[in-house]
């Protein structure tokens, strides 16, 4: 492919932008610059240097992001900045967006990519994607509230009952919650018929991927072959 296709590809820009990075020598492969835009490279395995940072060549993108609190799952938000705002130009620029969405005062792990039908997978409702929340409540939390939750309870806009996978207590004010659906609002609402309040939301875990070592705010590559979609209903964070 040409080394123009290649950077608008990676979201470096329009063909001519990317044409004039090389002709300003800022792009080289293996530590040599090359300024001639079409150049012919191969894909396989091919690490970029824009302007001394290196851009491992991928045709999909995954990535796992530590989501701050006051932050939108938004490419317009309304009233906190984009997580986008937190990721480099050249991914907002090939069109990342968020797998699913984490209200402004939720923390915690968000996937993102640029590949549609992994995007669809993942957000499906006949996929059951399991999602591990760590849950700071309100008021305490007895074994009849994590029966509740276990059992089903039923939420306003829906007659049937709504449940959690899986239901631990980690403290007398909080929990982890396991849950396969993603309905507005959920843990927040589904706690609240239990009896309880949502005093802080973190998602630890989406289909068995953790946030491992990213502080708030940080980002990490995923493969682009991994399908989260597959893993195990109680996979743990890896």
């Amino acid at each position: 492919m040409e080394l123009a296709r290649i950077l608008v590809s990676q979201g470096f820009g329009t063909r001519r932008e990317c044409a004039a990075l090389c002709a300003g020598g800022r792009v080289s492969v293996g530590g040599q610059v090359h300024d001639d835009p079409h150049a012919d490279l191969a894909t396989d395995d091919l690490v970029l240097g824009v302007d001394g940072v290196e851009w491992p060549f991928r045709a999909k993108v995954l990535l796992k992001l530590h989501k701050p609190v006051g932050y939108e799952c938004s490419r317009a938000p309304s009233h906190h900045p984009s997580v986008l705002d937190l990721l480099p130009a050249p991914l907002r620029g090939r069109g990342v967006q968020p797998v699913g969405r984490l209200d402004a005062d939720t923390s915690g792990l968000l996937l993102l990519s640029d590949d549609g039908a992994l995007i669809h997978r993942m957000t499906s409702p006949r996929r059951h994607v399991p999602k591990v929340y760590q849950v700071t409540t309100r008021h305490p939390v007895d074994v009849a509230m994590t029966a509740r939750l276990a059992g089903g309870v039923v939420l306003r806009d829906d007659p049937a009952p709504v449940r959690a996978l899986a239901v631990q207590a980690t403290g007398t004010h909080s929990l982890d919650l396991t849950l396969a659906e993603g309905k507005y609002h959920q843990v927040k609402r589904m706690v609240a018929a239990a009896g309880n309040r949502v005093e802080a939301l973190h998602r630890s875990s989406f289909g068995g991927i953790g946030l491992g070592e990213l502080a708030p705010g940080q980002w990490a590559w995923l493969d682009p072959q991994l399908d989260p979609t597959l893993e195990p209903a109680q996979g743990g964070p890896r």
